[in-house]
C-alpha cells in the first residue's frame, strides 16, 4: 500500500534528514586513510543520537548496526567491520537510515578516501549526476518507469557503466521500505503513475564493469552483502525526496546552495 504524506509528515521526514545529512557533513571531515570503518559507525551513531533520534537499520531484518559501509566493488550492505582500514584511492558507500520523532529518511554518499584514480573519481561523478537525472522526472504525472529510464540511458548508454538491477529504491514512511518499488533502469512511460504526496528514494549504484552482482558472507556476523560480480568499483547516490505540486523535494540535501531548485 502506498500511503500519500501531507505536508506535517513531510516536514517531519524534512526534519529527520537534516539529521542524516549532518551525519554525512561529518563524514566528509572524517574519512581519510587509516581510519577504520568501525569508526564510521561510531561517529555515525553518535551523532544520530545525540540529536534526538534512532538509526533504523539496527534491528531491521536482523542488522545490528547504525551504518552500512561498503568498500570499493562491494556495492552494498556492507557491514563496519574492526580492522579494516581505508586505503588511499579506496571509494567506500555509507548508507543509513535515520528516525527523527517517528519520520524516516534514508541516503547514501560516496567518498574519496585520500586520492583516488581519474576513473573512480568520474564513476562517483557520473553516479551523482544520475541520482539528480533521476529525481529531475520525479514529478507528479510522470511514471517510475521515466526516473529509472534517465537513470539508464545515462550511466549505460552515454556512459557505458553497469546499471545494478538486482538493488533498487523504494517507498519510505511509515517504515523505512515501503511501496512502491523504484528500479534504476527502465522504460519511460511505464509503470506506476507518481502522485503528490509520495515519498520515496532514488539511489542508483552504478559500477565501472558488469552490472551483474554476488554475494559473499561476513564471517564474524554471517551477513551477506553484494559485490560486483567482476571485481569492478561501485558508487551510489541516495536521496529520500517527496512528490509535490512544486515538483521533487529533497528530504536529506547535504547542500542547499546546489539543491537549491529542490527545496
Amino acid at each position: 500500500m502506498i500511503t500519500l504524506k501531507s505536508a506535517r509528515e513531510i516536514e517531519g521526514m524534512r526534519k529527520s534528514g537534516a539529521v542524516l545529512a549532518g551525519v554525512h557533513l561529518g563524514l566528509r571531515d572524517l574519512i581519510k586513510p587509516g581510519l577504520s570503518t568501525w569508526e564510521i559507525e561510531k561517529f555515525s551513531r553518535q551523532y544520530i543520537e545525540s540529536h534526538g533520534a534512532t538509526a533504523s537499520e539496527i534491528g531491521f531484518d536482523g542488522y545490528k548496526y547504525a551504518t552500512c559501509v561498503s568498500v570499493n566493488d562491494e556495492v552494498a550492505h556492507g557491514i563496519p567491520r574492526r580492522g579494516l582500514d581505508l586505503k588511499n584511492g579506496d571509494i567506500v558507500k555509507v548508507d543509513m537510515c535515520v528516525n527523527l520523532d517517528g519520520y524516516e529518511s534514508d541516503s547514501c554518499w560516496t567518498y574519496a578516501v585520500g586520492e583516488i584514480s581519474p576513473e573512480n573519481q568520474r564513476l562517483m561523478e557520473v553516479t551523482k549526476k544520475a541520482l539528480y537525472l533521476g529525481i529531475d522526472q520525479a514529478v507528479i504525472g510522470n511514471r517510475i518507469g521515466d526516473i529509472g529510464h534517465a537513470i539508464q540511458q545515462y550511466t549505460e548508454v552515454e556512459n557505458n557503466y553497469g546499471d545494478v538491477r538486482e538493488l533498487i529504491g523504494h517507498g519510505i514512511q511509515p517504515t523505512i521500505h515501503e511501496d512502491p518499488s523504484v528500479p534504476h533502469y527502465g522504460e519511460a512511460g511505464k509503470g506506476l503513475r507518481l502522485r503528490e504526496g509520495m515519498t520515496i528514494t532514488i539511489e542508483p549504484m552504478i559500477t565501472r564493469g558488469t552490472w551483474h552482482l554476488t554475494t559473499r558472507m561476513t564471517p564474524r556476523d554471517n551477513w551477506e552483502y553484494y559485490v560486483t560480480e567482476d571485481g569492478s568499483m561501485a558508487a551510489q547516490y541516495e536521496h529520500t525526496l517527496a512528490i509535490t505540486k512544486d515538483g521533487p523535494k529533497i528530504l536529506t540535501s547535504q547542500d542547499p546552495e546546489f539543491d537549491a531548485k529542490y527545496l
